[in-house]
């Protein structure tokens, strides 16, 4: 379950505090079922307090019993908890200027892990314009010297649900092309 309230806190919670497989808290979570294997274990999830997600609305009792019974089972969250799930807005969003020096250490990250991605794509997903992309692919950007390839998502210019989602058609085919 992608944008879930502070995921790797409820999947703290879900390990120490139910009996239900890594499988179906990473599956709730959106996160990798080895990652809740780490929780478990105490390797990821250290100094991290759970967040219980019954008391703050996301599931229910009955749900995670029902859970435990059947392991095939997913969890679902509650529809009151729906509403208040953010999804990408539509439109441009506002950048902080502190932030925007950044955005081209992002577009370098994108286009070196992911040359196939459009300067669309990267543009809608980082919030810049086709221009400064293909500046940046062409090494004629005006500061290319000291454009350093980063994350975007530890930049904060985007997050780590819509990078994924922008990226998975690429990692598919990256391991296809592997295996």
């Amino acid at each position: 379950m992608a944008n879930l309230l502070m995921p790797k806190a409820t999947a703290v919670w879900l390990v120490e505090n139910t009996a239900l497989s890594f499988e179906q808290i990473a599956d709730f979570c959106g996160m990798h079922p080895l990652e809740i294997h780490g929780i478990a274990d105490g390797d990821v999830s250290g100094g991290i307090r759970g967040l219980d997600p019954i008391a703050n609305g996301q599931l229910s009792a009955d749900e995670i019993a029902a859970c435990e019974k059947d392991p095939e089972r997913k969890l679902e969250i509650l529809g009151t908890a729906k509403q208040y799930i953010s999804s990408k807005t539509k439109g441009s969003r506002y950048t902080p200027v502190a932030r925007r020096q950044d955005k081209p250490d992002a577009i370098a990250w994108l286009i070196k892990y992911f040359p196939q991605m459009t300067d669309g794509q990267i543009g809608k997903l980082v919030g810049t314009t086709k221009n400064t992309i293909a500046a940046i692919r062409g090494k004629t950007h005006w500061n290319t010297a000291n454009i350093k390839p980063r994350d975007p998502v530890l930049l904060g210019l985007c997050t780590q649900t819509h990078l994924d989602a922008a990226t998975a058609q690429y990692k598919v085919a990256g391991d296809e092309a592997v295996g």
